[in-house]
This record gives structure tokens, C-alpha cells and sequence, in this order.
């Protein structure tokens, strides 16, 4: 049998929300940087957790399964889809290393295949790129991006772990190992309830960590967000849900899901980007966006951090902070929770962000594009009544950490490291 040429090149390193208020997936400009990442919407299987993931969902229309191959060598050969995604069936193989057991996800990069590494004899996943020019580009970055980060993370614990990478058919695939779900896809599973604060504090203690790695690197993630956070394991067990103790333990949601372990790790490095100066183009989901890129003040490493405080607060409560898809009411949100937005900064923002400001201060709320938006803005609680409301203990120091993250100004705003010494993590609270 004639082989295939496949250029390989081996390393030593490497959403949709069912809301109130519906929330976009992709909520940033078409840029391939910005675009390309690894798709976390997987489900991992498990024998004690979540069921495993076994073929594309009915309503995938950008993948479809072609059955009937040849399962001994090299599937036949398939035009890619109209959107430029590689056309799979399961069971094929991906060169002779690997063989598609099923799909894990699917972004507007490409798609995530988990596969049978014969070699090393394990599951991976595979991010196998759409056959076009701007993502195959923008994927080589994030390889570069991933060969840096692991040949300073010598223990692998802080960012997912790049196998290897190898160009097939026009996509370049790369091959990541294996984790759990997404902080997200706990959550859901979980019917939007918090995490345990003490679970936070360990998942939050990490994140920071990775943080302050890749800016000591001079390296900014720029899409921080739940889906973009996996649990080391799968494994999870079943606790009484005390706010709901007044239901029957015959009923399902009288418990809730919490992880065996708390071990994470960062993935999707496409949209990551080395500082420099003047970066005013938009980055981040909306629901984990700094005021400074709202406002087009141009933005750096604290960007991040103000994603990490959006996301600690998601773990607190189950429901993301922000819920929002418009600027203005963003912008009203933050001063809601957080209160009003310095002087200083808005007489600074560009010409694009000068309509939402009148007279100094933010044109909220008569520049309010509905009563529905206004009463959005209205229902949400100062950040210290929603911690509290939602924290038995340590919620004094919590709350005194997510102000610092959350600070406005860039200047004020913690950063990784000195978040990383804050009470909260240090335990101080205890020796009080």
C-alpha cells in the first residue's frame, strides 16, 4: 500500500449559554488572531463522571460524518467542507499514529478530534485547523506561542501540554494532551451552581499562577475565561447542596458536582500576543472584557487580570458577571457593581468609545437602547453583596482580592504577583 507523506514535527514540550439573557459565543472582530483557539466545549469520559462524547451533534453542519472507510490505512482522500473544515468519519485514521475515536468540539478555528495515539498509547486531542490561509497562519503562531511556554513550564502544570504538531492534507494538526472539562462545562453540568469557596481559592491561586508565568514571559493571554480553563481530571463527586437543604435527598438537585481534584490548566493560545506598544484592536469575550479595551484606551497584561476577577466571581455564583453583548451597558454594569467610572479614564477614551460618554460621566441611562436594558443594569448587586450573599467565609478578604482585580484604572490594578501574595491565598485570615 502506497504510504502517505505526512511532515511531522515531534516537540519535547508542548458556547452557548442557556441564560436569561443569551450571551454570543464569539463576541470579538474578525480577526484570525483573535479567532483561532482550542475549542473547549468537550465532554471527557469517564466510568465516575461525564458521559463520553460520541459523534457530532446533530446540528453540526460544518463537519459531516462520511461513513464507509477503509479502517486498515489512509481514509480516502475528501474535499474539505464549503467553511474549509476537514471531512472525518470515525475510526479513520490521522497518519498512521493516530485514529479518530470522536469529536470533541468545534470552534471557528476547526475542530478538536479525540484519537488513539498508537505510539504512546493513549487518548489525545487533536486541533485539526480549517484548510485556509489566515488560520493556518494564525495557527503557527499559536505553536510558536505553545514552544515557548512549555520549555519554561518544565513540569507541564500551568498551561496544557503541546505533544506534537504535523501538517495533513492541508490542516495543520496539533496534538494536545487530554484533560477534563471546562470550568464551563462544570458549571452547566452542575446546573450553574458555585463552587465551593475553598475549591475557588485553589482554582483562582492557579490561574494567577499561570498568569504571572506567561507575563513574566512578556505574554498576554487575552481571552481568559471559563471555557478556556480545564480540570486536570474528569472525576468528580456528589455533595449535598446545602442552599437547596430544604429539598427531599430523593431529588437530583438536592446535590451538586464537585471536582475530586482541583488541578487546572490554561488552554487556547491563539488569540495570545507578545506586549508591545498601542494594541487598541478589541480582545476577549465580552462577558470577561476590561473597561480599557471597551474604551480604547489600548490594554497589556492587566487585561488578564481583570478576566481572572470576572471568572473568580463566575465560580462564586455560577452565572458570569457581566451578561451583556452591548458596550454602553457593559460599561453601566461595571459601574453598578463596582461603582463609577473615574473622570480621568473617560476623558481619555478614543473616538470610537465618545458616545458613551456625555458631560463626564457615562450616558447611562438615557442612552439606554431599551427599558429592558436599563432594568438589566438595575437588577445587579454591589460586588460586596453578591459575595456575600453567596460566601460563608472568607468573604471579607475575597472581597478585598476582587477589588484589586477589578480596579479600573491599569495603574491601581493587582497584578498576578501581588495577587498572589493577597490574604485570601496566603491564609492570613486564619492566623487572625
Amino acid at each position: 500500500m502506497e504510504m502517505e507523506r505526512v511532515t511531522e514535527f515531534p516537540l519535547t514540550r508542548l458556547d452557548r449559554r442557556p441564560r436569561k439573557r443569551a450571551r454570543l459565543g464569539w463576541d470579538v472582530l474578525e480577526t484570525p488572531k483573535a479567532q483561532v483557539g482550542l475549542f473547549c466545549g468537550q465532554e471527557v469520559g469517564n466510568v465516575t463522571s461525564f458521559a463520553p462524547s460520541r459523534a457530532p451533534s446533530d446540528h453540526t453542519t460544518s463537519s459531516l460524518v462520511v461513513k464507509g472507510v477503509d479502517r486498515n490505512g489512509s481514509p480516502p482522500w475528501r474535499e474539505d467542507d464549503k467553511d474549509g473544515h476537514y471531512m472525518f468519519a470515525l475510526g479513520d485514521n490521522l497518519t498512521s499514529r493516530y485514529k479518530i475515536h470522536s469529536k470533541m468540539g468545534e470552534g471557528t478555528f476547526g475542530q478538536v478530534l479525540e484519537c488513539w495515539d498508537r505510539e504512546r498509547r493513549e487518548m489525545v486531542a487533536i486541533k485539526i485547523v480549517r484548510g485556509i490561509k489566515k488560520y493556518r497562519e494564525a495557527a503557527m503562531i499559536e505553536i510558536e506561542v505553545l514552544q515557548q511556554l512549555g520549555k519554561h513550564d518544565k513540569g507541564g502544570n500551568r498551561c496544557v501540554q503541546i505533544r506534537n504538531w504535523f501538517d495533513y492534507r492541508n490542516h495543520i494538526c496539533i496534538v494536545f494532551e487530554k484533560l477534563g472539562p471546562s470550568l464551563y462545562d462544570f458549571l452547566r453540568k452542575n446546573n450553574y451552581r458555585s463552587f465551593p469557596i475553598d475549591l475557588v481559592r485553589e482554582i483562582g491561586r492557579q490561574l494567577l499562577e499561570c498568569v504571572a508565568f506567561m507575563h513574566d514571559l512578556s505574554l498576554i493571554h487575552t481571552d481568559l475565561k471559563p471555557e478556556n480553563i480545564l480540570l486536570a481530571s474528569p472525576e468528580y463527586v456528589k455533595v449535598p447542596d446545602y442552599k437547596n437543604s430544604s429539598r427531599s435527598p430523593k431529588d437530583s438537585s438536592y446535590f451538586k458536582r464537585v471536582p475530586k481534584s482541583s488541578a487546572i490548566k490554561v488552554i487556547d493560545f491563539g488569540s495570545t500576543t507578545y506586549e508591545r506598544q498601542d494594541q487598541n484592536y478589541i480582545v476577549s469575550t465580552r462577558h470577561y472584557r476590561a473597561p480599557e479595551v471597551i474604551l480604547g484606551l489600548g490594554w497589556s497584561y492587566p487585561c488578564d487580570i481583570w478576566s481572572v476577577g470576572c471568572i473568580i466571581v463566575e465560580l462564586c455564583t455560577g452565572e458570569a458577571l457581566f451578561q451583556t453583548h452591548e458596550n454602553l451597558e457593559h460599561l453601566a454594569m461595571m459601574e453598578r457593581v463596582l461603582g463609577p467610572l473615574p473622570q480621568h479614564i473617560l476623558k481619555r477614551v478614543d473616538r470610537h468609545a465618545e458616545k458613551y460618554v456625555r458631560r463626564g460621566r457615562l450616558d447611562w441611562p438615557e442612552g439606554a437602547t431599551s427599558r429592558e436594558s436599563i432594568k438589566a443594569v438595575m437588577k445587579l448587586p454591589r460586588l460586596q453583596n453578591l459575595i456575600m450573599q453567596q460566601v460563608d467565609h472568607s468573604a471579607g478578604d475575597l472581597i478585598h482580592l476582587l477589588q484589586g482585580l477589578l480596579r479600573y484604572d491599569t495603574v491601581d490594578r493587582l497584578t498576578a504577583r501581588e495577587a498572589l501574595r493577597h490574604p485570601f491565598f496566603t491564609g492570613d485570615h486564619l492566623r487572625r
